[in-house]
């Protein structure tokens, strides 16, 4: 029954008048506690409590500081605590409301203490206490603190106690521990559902969804029958070790059973089908959600977004999204992250802004999953300037980067050789302590081989104590793009001695070492022991960088009998490689072969066509190489304006083919041409006669 302000004065004064004992007075004040429905009616019994000399009750000041707490109020419910007279303080019941508010408004830290000195004073704790100090525990992962009350409960004689076992199940396989959890599980000579949940959980929370399943079965067969936390625990186990399949299936079974679906199974299948190809699936638990009456809980409705964003449905995911009456962080940061994992970084900024500019008093703010989305996005979409920019305003608005962050920018600056700009944020991992995690370790390692400083790269490798396999294909590829092609076969053999097993990217970045150094033969040992010792089947790009090697050793009909042999349609990487070799040895005919396969290409790309209309523009075959240009032409298709970067004074700045340069760059033409001059007298070619050959056919095509 709920009590206005009125009715509950005027039923205080008339229980005050009638009543003529201590002890009813005592239950007088407990029943207005209870019902104090606004602070300052609170406030008004409490008063009259330390009035009446009510103060002194041990159990009235329970009462009183857990009617605080519910308020919100924890420091009026700690002050009650701490002024209650010393002799109160030897009461368990007053030690476990102040316990159970700590634990349960998240300060377990302080609960803890609390339980130290509680036992310090003489209180042993009793079958209430116990929970607690566990919880706090495991909120808190005090391994050792939980075995230090796991001896007091052993002492005081609790072990057999259902809710203390349940509790301790709970922690230790919060903790990793579910070989402790399973030992006290069996040594229980009574177990309700929770024991068998929290088990079923706990293998769970360790990825072990075998024993999860094993639980579950044990649990069906000793005549318990599994209940919605059970099935919801069990389909999580699953989702969590990658087995999504087997979650649809599980999730279809228990409907099967006619076990109602809670919120948050739907939640995990949502989940599921976000990662698995199974959107029709999403659709139909969408249609479950509508008729379970779950379209308002939060989560639930995040989930759908994240199902049809991952789907790449965006129109869907924002049309959910406008819809939610409220909207919390996850909301936003679920649909930024639809749009940037379709490649849409605009449409993802704009949304950002959007939780940027709000304005309607509440809390919501980018927090580093939202930064992070958006950075990642325009790197991803090779938008490098741009994402360097999000990362700094990032900075200005002091939102701690994460290792996803950091591992964004730092490609970012591998890409661009923006050396000093990488080197700073391996300033900022150092003091940010985030020189251990293996992704930004990686991205580091990258981004220094990438920009040519191999012996930092090197040095940090070697400084890895737990290297997996993108460390080795780092140091690969870095060797191998820097000309040192021989060093890099010999990283991958040490990486083969360290028991590592080699996947596509070793090889591309191998095979593409070979080519640029020339290593005709180690390249075709390579791609045979590819073949043979490893069993992995090539991929386009493995047969790219064959014919890419053979091609530019000159060995044209090689790469050509490698692509009519392909066990797949060649692609223009592929027709690419083997038009390139044309270009460098001046090989007409082979390329008059591949002029059908480029004609027919489908693609966005100009690049094979630019290739084909060069070589023939080079051996005078003007009309050819118009015919070539007209071709491209018709088919849509638009030269890429070329583009590379230079870093200044921790500024990247781009140049662009075809536009005058800044007045502050001015300089850099000077220092090319000695350049140039440098490589001719060195006996290198450059590539002068190739751009007076493209200016001549341009002014060529001009007059058609």
């Amino acid at each position: 029954m709920l009590h206005t302000a009125a009715s509950l004065r005027l039923e205080s004064r008339r229980w005050f008048s009638i009543i003529p004992h201590q002890n009813d007075l005592l239950d007088v004040f407990d029943h207005l506690l209870q019902h104090c429905a606004k602070l300052h009616l609170l406030k008004q019994v409490h008063s009259q409590v330390i009035v009446s000399g009510f103060d002194n009750s041990a159990f009235l000041a329970a009462r009183v500081i857990s009617v605080y707490a519910s308020f919100g109020l924890l420091s009026d419910a700690q002050n009650v605590f701490e002024t209650t007279p010393v002799h109160c303080l030897s009461s368990s019941l007053l030690w476990n409301s102040i316990l159970r508010v700590n634990v349960s408004y998240g300060c377990p830290e302080k609960a803890l203490k609390l339980y130290v000195e509680m036992r310090k004073r003489g209180v042993l704790g009793d079958g209430f206490t116990f929970p607690l100090a566990i919880r706090a525990c495991k909120l808190t992962g005090r391994f050792g603190f939980g075995r230090i009350v796991h001896n007091h409960v052993m002492q005081m004689g609790f072990q057999s106690n259902v809710h203390v076992v349940n509790e301790f199940i709970g922690m230790y396989a919060k903790m990793g521990r579910i070989d402790y959890s399973y030992k006290m599980f069996d040594k229980m000579r009574v177990r309700n559902h929770i024991s068998w949940n929290s088990m079923v959980s706990g293998f769970a929370l360790n990825h072990d969804c075998d024993g999860a399943l094993e639980m579950f079965q044990r649990m069906e067969l000793e005549g318990l029958e599994p209940n919605i936390v059970t099935w919801t625990s069990l389909l999580s186990s699953h989702a969590r070790c990658g087995r999504l399949e087997d979650t649809i299936d599980l999730f279809d079974m228990m409907r099967m059973r006619g076990v109602r679906v809670s919120a948050e199974a739907i939640a995990v299948v949502l989940s599921v089908c976000a990662d698995l190809v199974a959107f029709e699936k999403g659709m139909v638990i969408h249609g479950c959600v509508i008729n379970c009456g779950f379209e308002n809980f939060l989560f639930v409705k995040n989930a759908l977004i994240c199902m049809y964003g991952k789907h790449g449905d965006v129109k869907e995911a924002e049309k959910l999204f406008s819809e939610m009456k409220y909207k919390d962080i996850v909301s936003w940061n679920v649909l930024i992250t639809s749009y940037a994992e379709t490649g849409l970084c605009d449409e993802a900024l704009a949304i950002f802004s959007q939780l940027e500019n709000l304005d309607n008093g509440s809390m919501e703010s980018p927090n580093v999953i939202s930064w992070s989305a958006v950075i990642g996005a325009f790197a991803s979409k090779g938008r490098g300037e741009e994402s360097l920019y999000l990362f700094r305003k990032m900075q200005h608005a002091k939102v701690m980067a994460n290792s996803v962050t950091i591992s964004s920018v730092l490609s970012v600056c591998a890409e661009l050789a923006a050396l000093n700009i990488g080197r700073e944020i391996h300033g900022y991992v150092v003091k940010a302590l985030m020189d251990s995690s293996i992704l930004v370790v990686n991205s580091l390692l990258n981004m220094y081989m990438k920009s040519g400083c191999l012996e930092k790269g090197r040095t940090l490798f070697e400084r890895i104590n737990r290297k997996d396999l993108i460390s080795w294909n780092s140091m690969i590829t870095g060797y191998g793009m820097n000309g040192l092609g021989e060093i890099a076969i010999a990283v991958f053999e040490q990486m083969i001695e360290a028991g590592f097993k080699p996947d596509g990217v070793t090889f591309i970045s191998l095979l593409s070492a070979c080519s640029h150094t020339g290593l005709v033969d180690e390249g075709r040992k390579l791609f045979d022991m590819m073949l043979k010792e490893f069993r992995f089947e090539p991929h386009m790009e493995h047969y790219a960088c064959m014919v890419d090697l053979l091609g530019r050793a000159g060995l044209m009909q090689e790469a050509s009998d490698i692509v009519k042999s392909m066990p797949i349609e060649p692609n223009a990487c592929v027709w690419g490689a083997l038009l390139n070799s044309c270009r460098m040895h001046k090989n007409t005919d082979v390329a008059d072969a591949l002029a059908f396969q480029i004609f027919r290409e489908n693609t966005d790309s100009t690049g094979n066509f630019m290739l084909l209309s060069n070589i023939y523009a080079a051996s005078g075959r003007w009309e050819d190489s118009a015919r070539v240009r007209v071709s491209a032409k018709t088919k849509g298709l638009k030269k890429v304006v070329g583009q590379s970067w230079i870093e200044v004074k921790n500024k990247v700045h781009m140049f662009t083919s075809g536009k005058s340069m800044q007045s502050d760059l001015n300089d850099f033409c000077g220092i090319l041409e000695e350049l140039a001059l440098q490589m001719e007298s060195e006996g290198h070619r450059t590539d002068e006669n190739i751009i007076a050959e493209d200016a001549e056919e341009e002014t060529m095509l001009s007059t058609l």
